[in-house]
Order: structure tokens, then C-alpha cells, then sequence
């Protein structure tokens, strides 16, 4: 038996600025059949990957796909408010549509139904010009259309006795009554949301797009309020004769040009 002490092995330190191995490790880049690449070496190290035959390089897609310079500044052409108010008007026109497919299984009535059926095309036509333009930022490809009603524009006046309304108490009592009355609603508050929105849209294309849809929202309304008058779901009342004589006469035109103050007239007050 050997008496000498124990004197461990140690491997030399490496030089400063070179990393220590493990005297048995050979280095990550051998197992891996890594070629480095320096200045010595003539040519770069390019991995292989396995591509379809008609496969294009990702940087050909990526180039293909980007848009142009003047594109993606159109497109970017919208304020930050403008995106929220879009984004509802659009989610509400999807939410009319929605609805009035659920409506048409319910309705009876034929003339609801045409009315139903046409507001729907229509409206569907106009989303997608709305969705076209708030995505290109430029002007769709078709015009936007104008909502034309088929019947006449007479009212009833007056109240004649009607049952008291009440909720459903089950599927069964949905008539064209209340499928009417929620087209309205729907109608009505789409009009409203269209006008709070149009001012604040910055776009130019997109805001004329939106502002000279109102005017289709408020001839719908008025076509489904006459089907609903004529049935008398919808029911208009009057005021006395001369009630309504003494508020007709309550405006009248300006008689003459007004005397505009000069500009900066009120300096001196402040």
C-alpha cells in the first residue's frame, strides 16, 4: 500500500476570458456538429429546415403580406375614441341582425315578415360596407344605399281601448305585437347610437360612411312604427284642437338679418 498523502488533481485554470470545461465534457459545439462562424471561416453556418416544395421563405411572405407605406398610414388613420365608437356601432349592427334572424322565427304576420326580411338585406349590406371601410380606411367599393318603404305613410290618430300589456309568461304568448316593438327598440337605439358617434369618428371616409347611414335607421323605424300604428300596437294620441293651435303659433321666422357684434367687439370686458 501506497503511504504517500492523497494529492488531488487539479486541471490548470484557463486563461482569463476563456470559459472552464470539465476535464471530460467534450464542448457543446463538437457534439453538436456546430460550425463556428469567425473570420476564418468561409462560409457562414446556415441551418437546414425542411420546407414544402411550393413553400415560399417566411421573409418572401412577410414581404408580401406587409402592407405598403401609404396603405398602412390610411389605415392607421383613426383616433383612439374613434376605435371604441366603431367597435360598438359594428357589434350593435351585429346584434340587429342577430336578433332579427331569432324575430323571424317567431313572426306570423306577412307583412312583418317582408318588413323584416328587407331591413335585414339591408342593414347586412351596409355592415359590410362599414366593416370594409373602417378596415381599409378608404372608401368601400360600392356606395352606401338608401332604404326605400313600400307602404303608405298615413297615422291613426287617437286611443281606442286595448287590453293592459304584461311580460310573457311563457314562448307562447310572443306575438307580432312585441316582435314589432323589439325591431323598433333595436332600430331606434341604432339611430341614436350612429348619431352620438359619427362626430367623434376622425376618419373622413369612415364618418361620412356612418353619418349617411342615420337616415336609413330613421326610415326603418318609421316603417316598422306605421305597421305597428296600423294595428294599433303603437297607438299616437293628440292633444285638444286649440292646444295644439296656441303651440303651433308659438315660433315664427326671424324677421330680418341679425346685427352680428364686430369681431373682438368685447375685448374691453375682459
Amino acid at each position: 500500500m501506497n503511504n504517500q498523502p492523497y494529492q488531488p488533481q487539479f486541471q490548470p485554470m484557463s486563461q482569463p476570458g476563456q470559459p472552464q470545461q470539465h476535464p471530460f465534457a467534450q464542448p457543446y459545439q463538437q457534439q453538436q456538429g456546430y460550425q463556428p462562424q469567425n473570420q476564418h471561416a468561409q462560409q457562414a453556418y446556415q441551418p437546414q429546415q425542411p420546407q414544402h416544395a411550393n413553400a415560399q421563405p417566411y421573409q418572401q411572405q412577410a414581404q408580401a403580406a406587409a402592407p405598403s407605406a401609404p396603405q398602412r398610414q390610411m389605415n392607421l388613420n383613426h383616433g383612439g375614441h374613434e376605435f371604441f365608437d366603431m367597435h360598438e356601432i359594428l357589434s350593435g349592427m351585429i346584434n340587429v341582425l342577430d336578433q332579427f334572424m331569432i324575430f323571424r322565427g317567431f313572426v306570423k304576420d306577412q307583412e312583418l315578415l317582408g318588413i323584416l326580411d328587407r331591413q335585414y338585406n339591408f342593414i347586412l349590406s351596409q355592415y359590410n360596407l362599414t366593416a370594409e371601410c373602417f378596415a381599409t380606411g378608404q372608401k368601400p367599393h360600392q356606395e352606401t344605399g338608401t332604404y326605400m318603404m313600400q307602404q303608405p305613410t298615413n297615422v291613426a290618430f287617437g286611443i281606442k281601448p286595448s287590453q293592459p300589456k304584461k311580460p310573457n309568461q311563457s314562448l307562447a304568448d310572443v306575438k307580432d305585437a312585441g316582435i314589432s316593438g323589439h325591431m323598433l327598440g333595436l332600430i331606434k337605439s341604432t339611430a341614436s347610437l350612429l348619431a352620438m358617434a359619427s362626430p367623434e369618428i376622425t376618419n373622413p371616409v369612415v364618418r361620412r360612411v356612418v353619418a349617411s347611414q342615420i337616415q336609413n335607421y330613421v326610415e326603418m323605424a318609421f316603417e316598422i312604427f306605421l305597421f305597428q300604428n296600423k294595428h294599433a300596437y303603437y297607438q299616437v294620441p293628440q292633444l285638444k284642437q286649440n292646444d295644439m293651435q296656441s303651440m303651433l303659433g308659438s315660433y315664427v321666422p326671424a324677421p330680418g338679418q341679425p346685427q352680428m357684434p364686430a369681431p373682438n367687439s368685447f375685448s374691453r370686458y375682459q
